[in-house]
């Protein structure tokens, strides 16, 4: 009985944080989820995903006790170059007919000093799910001229293209790969709170 009790009582808990939290839902018009690549060891070439949708949960405050979801649209690509996007949408980088998705769930939130935090969470990308480590910064929180409340998060950080069988590895003569294997991301998430119900 006192088992049965213990975890009802955190069954309790848990509901109750969950209910303490509001959704937040990332306004796309004004956000970015970008990344960049190193190319033949002299450059950094950017790009990003236009097409992404996500939410985040906490109570507009207190990030700790939050969560995030995040998913892409791998057609929406794009780096300047109509070449190199199509061909980061073949089997040879995303392979976007098979693995049209690509998506992030935050595991676990570090606070750091100030507004500042890290971000545990599982990135799946062509079907292969890998543990990341973002830094982030809370912007903070405020009430725009249509009466909506906004909050603002940057997060970066870095994966290594071979964890996901991004595999493309054409070198120069001397042998310099010309993708890195280093993809650095940069989000800069603009939020809007979902009106309660």
């Amino acid at each position: 009985m006192g088992k049965r009790f213990i975890i009802a009582a955190l069954l309790a808990i848990a509901l109750t944080a969950t209910g303490l939290a509001d959704q937040w839902n990332i306004d796309k018009s004004n956000s970015h989820v970008g990344f960049s690549a190193q190319h033949m060891l002299i450059n950094h070439v950017p790009g990003q995903f236009n097409d992404f949708s996500g939410k985040v949960f906490f109570d507009g405050k207190n990030v700790a006790e939050g969560s995030a979801e995040l998913t892409i649209n791998m057609q929406s690509i794009t780096t300047g170059n109509d070449r190199r996007d199509n061909h980061l949408r073949s089997g040879d980088f995303f392979d976007i007919e098979n693995y049209p998705i690509a998506t992030f769930k935050s595991t676990k939130i570090i606070p750091g000093d100030g507004d500042n935090f890290k971000m545990i969470g599982d990135l799946t990308i062509k079907g292969i799910t890998k543990p990341v480590t973002l830094d982030c910064v809370f912007n903070g929180a405020i009430t725009d001229p249509g009466g909506n409340t906004r909050a603002g998060f940057a997060a970066s950080g870095s994966i290594k293209r071979h964890d996901f069988n991004i595999a493309w590895d054409n070198k120069l003569k001397d042998g310099t790969f010309i993708v890195g294997e280093d993809i650095l991301l940069d989000i800069q998430a603009e939020l809007i709170k979902q009106a309660q119900e």
